[in-house]
């Protein structure tokens, strides 16, 4: 492999990411949502947040932009201590960035090590991945987290750190909400890294932060899961008020034809409650409570 500005050989994971910006010839755009994470330090360490179990032989990136994260995803699935090389699949949808990928780790394509999917990363098909570690555009960072969440795969993702934080609250936390619930429903999330703005080029307004996500199966079972995140949905609309009232007024959310029913038929305590207090297993409970008593309907 072959440093491009200076035609000397160079490892995987020594490229300098201001470099690799260089020589990509275009800057992050942050109207386009790009933010280039340039801190060398950050980048080293993010690919060991993967759970120490994970399974790396073929790793996802989500917005390889220059490919400062590229690069040190290459030296994980090459590293000396592996049985056998990895694979490792960029989606990138810039294609001036897309193209230089497959041009700066030209030796990587042709060794069947890394492969660039130029697209959308909520159209295209995703790979069969068994891993996915990416710093997400941020603007559209939480349909791409729900649409790898269910696939059941450990990911390591950088977000905002105010979504990073909400992501991994616990009940009874000002930050615990719909979306702690729902990702909490497919996986063990913690925030492992927090990132200055500093970080990155061009900064961001906000500061940043790792999340872990190790998948795992819930301690509940819900028979209709479209329902059970449409219900958790419906009622933090109603945050506000008792479960008693979020379940009577967001009937047109959950699409419930008959929330009185549910009422009826719920424990008097927890209607008491204030739905920022339910763990999920409670909201699953009462889920599947409203599906037998509600009479709900698609929505």
């Amino acid at each position: 492999m072959t440093d491009l500005s200076t035609g000397e050989t160079a490892a995987y994971g020594d490229r300098d990411p201001d470099a690799l910006a260089r020589r990509a010839g275009e800057r992050a755009n942050p109207e386009r949502d790009q933010h280039f994470l340039v801190d060398d330090r950050v980048l080293d360490r993010i690919p060991g947040y993967l759970p120490g179990d994970a399974d790396e032989s073929h790793l996802l990136e989500v917005g390889g932009g220059a490919g400062a994260l590229t690069d040190r995803l290459l030296a994980a699935i090459t590293a000396e201590d592996r049985d056998s090389p990895g694979r490792l699949s960029v989606i990138e949808r810039d294609g001036t960035f897309a193209d230089f990928l497959r041009e700066e780790f030209a030796a990587a394509v042709d060794d069947g090590l890394l492969d660039v999917i130029e697209g959308d990363a909520l159209d295209v098909d995703l790979p069969e991945f068994t891993a996915c570690v990416a710093n997400l555009p941020y603007g559209v960072s939480s349909e791409i987290a729900f649409r790898l969440l269910p696939e059941g795969k450990p990911l390591v993702l950088m977000f905002q750190a105010e979504f990073a934080e909400r992501m991994a609250a616990s009940a009874g936390e000002s930050e615990y909400g719909r979306l702690s619930v729902s990702a909490q429903h497919y996986a063990d999330v913690d925030v492992v890294e927090r990132v200055p703005k500093e970080a990155f080029d061009p900064q961001p307004a906000v500061e940043s932060a790792v999340v872990r996500c190790t998948p795992r199966d819930p301690d509940y079972a819900v028979g209709d899961e479209a329902f059970f995140l449409r219900f958790v949905k419906a009622l933090f609309t109603q945050r506000r008020k008792t479960v008693r009232n979020a379940i009577r007024n967001t009937g047109h959310i959950s699409g419930l034809d008959d929330p009185d029913a549910v009422v009826e038929a719920a424990d008097e305590e927890l209607l008491r409650r204030r739905p920022g207090t339910l763990e999920p297993s409670a909201f699953a409970a009462l889920a599947e409570l409203a599906r037998e008593r509600g009479s709900p309907t698609e929505v």
